[in-house]
């Protein structure tokens, strides 16, 4: 922890005391969440790129910023008969376009990112706040080529039409026979 009392103020005189002391309310008491994933950030501003400090309240959120979901995935790596494991399970809050309608029907793509990629996918669910799957893909591939690659997931819709709504990637260094579990922070698709 600094000191962040009069004497330790880095910077000219002439900066304002109220950037570097925390220790004055309204920041005492004050825990900020970031939107997307729940974690505290950082104090209660942030300099934009004029430099002029900007509360977080006052920052909405765009198109990016958006809540769009989590995707639960398990995986697994068998080294006696060299196969990976990966089971979907649940996909929680996604949100969709409008134009895909009420309860479109949704589905998981899965790519392992080798050089030759893996593409697999679930079957089709209706759309709602928690989307079961609990559907296992098992692939023969040695350990060392998997380490190196990512895994990445596509949510789909396959109502009114195909189209990828979300997306999320995790990469393979740590794999291992003891079955890991996964909650992945859907993101806008990759334009």
């Amino acid at each position: 922890v600094s000191d962040l009392r009069a004497s330790a103020l880095p910077g000219p005189p002439d900066v304002s005391r109220s950037m570097f002391d925390l220790r004055s309310p309204p920041h005492r008491f004050m825990k900020r969440y970031d939107s997307v994933s729940s974690v505290p950030s950082s104090t209660s501003s942030r300099k934009d790129s004029q430099g002029s400090n900007r509360s977080l309240d006052t920052i909405t959120l765009s198109g990016d910023e958006r809540d769009f979901g989590r995707l639960n995935v398990k995986l697994c790596y068998v080294s006696s008969v060299e196969q990976i494991w990966i089971t979907v399970l649940h996909c929680k809050d996604l949100s969709w376009p409008s134009s895909c309608g009420e309860n479109p029907r949704i589905c998981v793509k899965g790519i392992l990112t080798l050089p030759k990629p893996v593409h697999f996918k679930s079957s089709a669910k209706e759309g709602c706040n928690d989307i079961e799957f609990m559907e296992t893909f098992v692939f023969a591939i040695k350990l060392q080529s998997l380490q190196a690659v990512r895994l990445v997931f596509k949510i789909q819709t396959q109502t009114p039409r195909k189209k990828t709504i979300g997306e999320c990637s995790l990469a393979l260094r740590e794999l291992s026979s003891q079955e890991s579990n996964h909650w992945l922070d859907v993101s806008p698709p990759s334009k």
